[in-house]
């Protein structure tokens, strides 16, 4: 299991435009019409990866305690599913059906999504304001398959706090470890 961290792009990144499958309704989804009315989390997960398996509760948590509050979720897996099979768009929607996914799981089988976004690593994860600028990037917690930690989500959950309540957000930002994105030959 490789530990890769993500890329800390700049805080105030436009988040990039996209639009993708979703492998739950089978319809295809634009960035414009998944942004939330005060922030969008977008997330860079996978099927496959044992620390996104490790936190797969919390985001489901995460998401449910923060969609009421104008905050959407966006789920996107860019791995190669040639290469990694249950990474494939039907094992992705198995997987969403039965975590009970509030949010779209996308798919970037050409893998664009993720390199526009500089994502390294599943998980990923990104919070845009209401403006689509990036203000937070980086962990969920500190939960790792190695450590005996409970995912929280603490990191994000402050984040999401601060923004709801007109905060300034830590720029201290710890980056997400995880797996590479298996990106294609």
């Amino acid at each position: 299991m490789a530990l890769t961290p993500s890329n800390m792009i700049p805080l105030g990144t436009s988040a990039p435009a996209f639009v993708l499958p979703d492998v739950i309704s089978g319809k295809q989804f634009s960035l414009k019409e998944l942004h939330g009315k005060k922030a969008t989390v977008i997330m860079f997960i996978c099927n496959h990866c044992p620390f996104v398996k490790l936190i797969n509760n919390q985001l489901v948590k995460l998401a449910n305690d923060y969609l009421p509050q104008g905050i959407s979720f966006v789920a996107i897996s860019a791995n190669d599913a040639e290469a990694h099979p249950d990474d494939a768009p039907e094992k992705m929607k198995e997987l969403a059906l039965a975590e009970h996914y509030p949010f779209p799981y996308l798919y970037d089988e050409s893998q664009t999504v993720a390199k526009a976004y500089d994502a390294a690593c599943t998980p990923d994860f990104y919070i845009f304001d209401k403006d689509l600028k990036l203000v937070y990037r980086g962990q969920l917690d500190d939960a790792r398959p190695s450590n005996q930690i409970e995912p929280n989500g603490q990191d994000m959950r402050t984040a999401l706090n601060d923004l709801l309540e007109g905060r300034a957000i830590n720029p201290h930002q710890r980056p997400s470890i995880g797996c590479n994105i298996k990106w294609k030959k």
